[in-house]
């Protein structure tokens, strides 16, 4: 595969030496070295919540939350307008599932799943094997720093992380930036109501099973976002209704396996009664340069 890390002097410098403090990641991987078939057949390829068509329908199996995974990073594969012979960046690509998805589903792409994390890279590069027609890469590197030169992709994706990032702006800039002309943007992410806003800015002192997140960016938000870097919306769909059964999903692995992490539990609760109220809801998004 062409290496695409050649940074253009409009490139600002990658820091990808940034302290990555994700506690949910440490107790997956710690998890997974020590064999637990279960959490891994979960969360070993995906680690994003699912989405159901028929929620009613769900079944709470390992195997109906692993097709609930696979079918949100359809949703935003689709968003995208992904097809055969595309050039793909999936930013904050966790364990890769996504371009796992992208490299099984379609042909003659070059895929780069990109993270802060290089222990999650270095799982990506041992599950996702690049199918014949396909070139995968998987770099370390920043969201906010990209080390790509201009015009080097047709997508770019965020697949539930962007909140995780330091500066959404910024990373706007960056994925403009190396994207081709018409190339797409597309995410998913919790975004607020509007009126609940100042509340999801409130820290909360010993949060932090999930990491640092920023849950304030509401849809007015993005529709601002978009404009100043010169993106034009194409897609805004809340699929709140259809990702709700992930919690319990989540509860009933939980019991199974005895999981009792005070702060995973409360955090998760959280925000599903948020979303439950419609207080916070669950987008994806998808902009064209």
């Amino acid at each position: 595969m062409q290496k695409m890390n050649n940074p253009t002097s409009s490139q600002p410098k990658n820091n990808a030496q940034t302290k990555v403090n994700l506690p949910y990641f440490d107790f997956l991987l710690a998890a997974f070295s020590a064999g637990n078939d279960a959490l891994a057949s979960s969360f070993g390829r995906h680690v994003h919540w699912g989405y159901w068509p028929e929620p009613k329908q769900a079944t709470l199996t390992a195997e109906d939350f692993a097709q609930a995974t696979e079918a949100l990073s359809q949703q935003i594969c689709s968003a995208a307008f992904i097809h055969d012979g595309m050039s793909v960046l999936d930013v904050g690509c966790g364990f890769g599932g996504t371009v796992a998805h992208i490299n099984e589903n379609y042909t003659a792409m070059q895929l780069v799943g990109l993270n802060l994390d290089e222990r999650q890279l270095q799982r990506a590069r041992t599950t996702v094997n690049a199918m014949p027609s396909n070139q995968v890469e998987f770099k370390q590197g920043n969201a906010c720093a990209l080390p790509f030169a201009d015009h080097s992709f047709d997508v770019v994706l965020a697949v539930e992380c962007i909140f995780h990032f330091p500066d959404r702006a910024q990373f706007f800039k960056e994925a403009y930036r190396v994207l081709k002309p018409n190339g797409y943007l597309a995410l998913s992410d919790f975004l607020p109501n509007t009126r609940q806003v100042p509340l999801m800015a409130l820290k909360l002192p010993g949060w932090s099973f999930y990491g640092q997140c920023n849950l304030n960016c509401d849809i007015k938000d993005y529709r601002q976002l978009a404009e100043k870097t010169q993106f034009a919306i194409t897609a805004e769909r809340d699929i709140t209704c259809h990702t709700l059964p992930t919690y319990s999903y989540l509860r009933r692995l939980a019991l199974q396996q005895k999981v009792t992490l005070k702060r995973a539990a409360i955090e998760t609760l959280a925000i599903e009664v948020l979303s439950r109220l419609n207080w916070v809801n669950y987008y994806i998004l998808a902009l064209q340069k």
